[in-house]
């Protein structure tokens, strides 16, 4: 009987139960909602600023761990929303409706000055109202978009123009049509980041889900169209179909391209493509070609899963380090792809649960998440991405991780999973 003696998993080997998986994002909800105040105030005294009735121009936003106009606190909008959703507990929904409010209040005072004076005028949220980049606008109107869904009860027309706007109709764009950056510079010249005409893996998420969003909430088969051809245009010059996983960069017009198959860029993308079928038409003649490559990435990601559940930072080296927020993020895209029914539920349900345990293990005591990698722009060379610093701090683990254990919930009250001859498998739909 020696292959039923005990096993020293280092994760649990098992589905966690709904209490255990809420349990660990409470402790991440705990630490958010005492670090992240939705306050305004004076930057000079300090004191807090009460009445919302006029522009202040000394008003700040009260400093807290995270800022919650970036592009990261979009994300975590969205798992909130996620959260509130699949635990039933209207704390986690009321944070972003309460953080949504104050940003539209914000927007109504301050808004008209920014129009008027670009670039001198203050404001304590400028970066979104007067965005330069789909960092600063693309994922908070996915969480705006996504909050009006479920009802919210937050005026979102004034901020939806802004960044929808922005990201349908301002930002700059290859001759194709493809989402890039390195676009002219205002003063002649092109932006450097890093090189003129630069595909960011990254982008397909920053931009896309809003644009297939932007379908649903106007009823203009516009923008679903560009959704499809944002994910397919980012795939045919950036998807590896040997590997199965996505470069990092791509620069348009180059021979070669740096193969650097960073994880979480690859998390965007995989999240980029289940965020557009949730609004995407059945009937749309993309439907399937989204669906077909969403399989064919996550077909490459299982290949290179850890023994332990979570990715490397370079998903294809394994002597990069393993890194928390790009193993929450396709927790999250591999569960919802189960649950909706894009993913056999048999295959990739173990390997959802197994990540999700990994990432739940990164959680300390006071809620903050560790191994999470800071903020990292494009390069040619593994050295950047190897020696990359990780941080408690790096907002871009938070957000992932609540969307995470919401489908982990779903997922596992939809389908058993259990042992079977000591392996961890499906068991059949509850």
């Amino acid at each position: 009987m020696l292959h039923a003696l005990q096993v020293n998993y280092p994760n649990p080997y098992r589905a966690m139960e709904a209490a255990e998986v809420k349990a660990v994002m409470d402790r991440v909800f705990a630490y958010l909602d005492a670090t992240t105040p939705a306050e305004l105030v004076d930057q000079r005294s300090g004191k807090p600023i009460a009445r919302l009735d006029k522009a202040e121009p000394d008003a700040v936003l009260k400093p807290g761990d995270f800022r919650l106009t970036s592009y990261e606190w979009g994300v975590t909008y969205a798992g909130m929303l996620a959260a509130g959703a699949a635990t039933g507990d209207a704390r986690y929904t009321d944070y972003t409706v309460k953080r949504h409010r104050l940003l539209a209040d914000l927007t109504r005072l301050y808004y008209p000055g920014v129009q008027a004076d670009p670039a001198g005028a203050h404001a304590p949220i400028k970066s979104f109202l007067n965005p330069h980049a789909l960092d600063d606008a693309g994922a908070l109107c996915m969480s705006f978009l996504k909050a009006k869904n479920m009802g919210a009860k937050v005026d979102y027309g004034q901020m939806i123009g802004i960044c929808g706007t922005f990201v349908t109709e301002k930002e700059y764009r290859l001759k194709d049509g493809t989402l890039a950056r390195g676009g002219p510079d205002g003063k002649g010249g092109r932006k450097m980041r890093p090189l003129p005409d630069t595909l960011w893996l990254d982008d397909m998420f920053m931009g896309v889900p809003t644009i297939a969003l932007m379908g649903k909430h106007t009823g203009n088969a516009k923008y679903y169209d560009d959704a499809v051809k944002q994910v397919l245009q980012f795939s045919r010059r950036m998807f590896n179909r040997d590997l199965g996983i996505y470069m990092h960069g791509f620069v348009e017009g180059m021979r070669d391209h740096p193969e650097l198959h960073w994880a979480r860029a690859n998390g965007w993308a995989i999240m980029a493509m289940v965020e557009v079928l949730e609004v995407l038409p059945k009937n749309h003649k993309g439907y399937e070609a989204v669906v077909d490559q969403l399989r064919a990435h996550a077909r490459g990601l299982a290949k290179y899963q850890d023994k332990d559940g979570m990715w490397h930072q370079l998903i294809d080296r394994s002597d990069s380090y393993l890194e928390t927020s790009a193993t929450a993020i396709y927790t999250y895209a591999i569960a919802r792809a189960v649950n909706r029914g894009y993913l056999d539920k048999e295959m990739y349900g173990p390997m959802a649960n197994l990540a999700w345990n990994a990432v739940a293990g990164k959680v300390n005591a006071k809620g903050e998440i560790e191994g999470i990698c800071v903020g990292t722009g494009m390069a040619f060379d593994p050295a950047f991405y190897y020696y990359r610093p990780t941080s408690t701090r790096a907002a871009h683990g938070y957000g992932p991780l609540l969307l995470a254990g919401a489908e982990i919930i779903e997922m596992n009250r939809k389908f058993k999973f259990g042992a079977n001859d000591s392996g961890f498998m499906y068991q059949g739909d509850r």
